[in-house]
């Protein structure tokens, strides 16, 4: 990673529904209750669901947790998100892959598999879509605490004598 410091994250899966919805208002909510505010937005890599709102067990899950998703809207990947985002994290390898070949080569080190950024835990956050309430609520435990060691991350990676960004990121 660069050394300077996160002040915008991207979270990106294939639809914008399920996944990355719950990523963007999970992290989002972790930050708030932490008094802090970053640039937050999520994606998909395809197009089929923009301008639709979160899927509704995604929508059911985060509000049992206290976080409101509702009000989101799906959206496409863009180009110029490559320049926009300081982190862009894909849900899951498959995602990772598409973005790498969509970005810019001066993008690339800016893209990471969300669990393995957050946690060091090299692995997917699995689509629920197709599966029902139960999976949902794994892949919001599973969300939730990548969330909260992202936000630790994040935090370490700023030097508070000097404001500075850590060359550990």
């Amino acid at each position: 990673m660069s050394a300077k410091p996160m002040n915008s994250v991207l979270f990106v899966c294939l639809g914008n529904i399920c996944r990355s919805p719950l990523a963007e208002g999970v992290f989002r909510a972790v930050l708030a209750g932490q008094g802090k505010d970053l640039a937050i937005d999520s994606a998909g890599t395809g197009g089929w669901h923009a301008g639709e709102e979160p899927d509704r067990r995604s929508i059911a899950v985060a509000a049992e947790h206290g976080v409101d998703i509702s009000g989101q809207r799906a959206r496409k990947l863009r180009p110029d998100d490559f320049s926009r985002f300081d982190l862009i994290l894909g849900m899951d390898r498959a995602n990772v892959r598409d973005l790498k070949a969509l970005a810019p080569q001066v993008a690339r080190d800016r893209i990471h598999l969300y669990l393995d950024f957050a946690t060091g835990k090299a692995v997917d956050v699995p689509d629920p879509y197709y599966d029902g309430a139960e999976a949902f609520a794994s892949v919001y435990r599973m969300i939730r605490e990548a969330s909260e060691a992202l936000a630790k991350r994040l935090e370490a990676s700023v030097s508070p004598a000097s404001g500075q960004a850590s060359s550990t990121m």
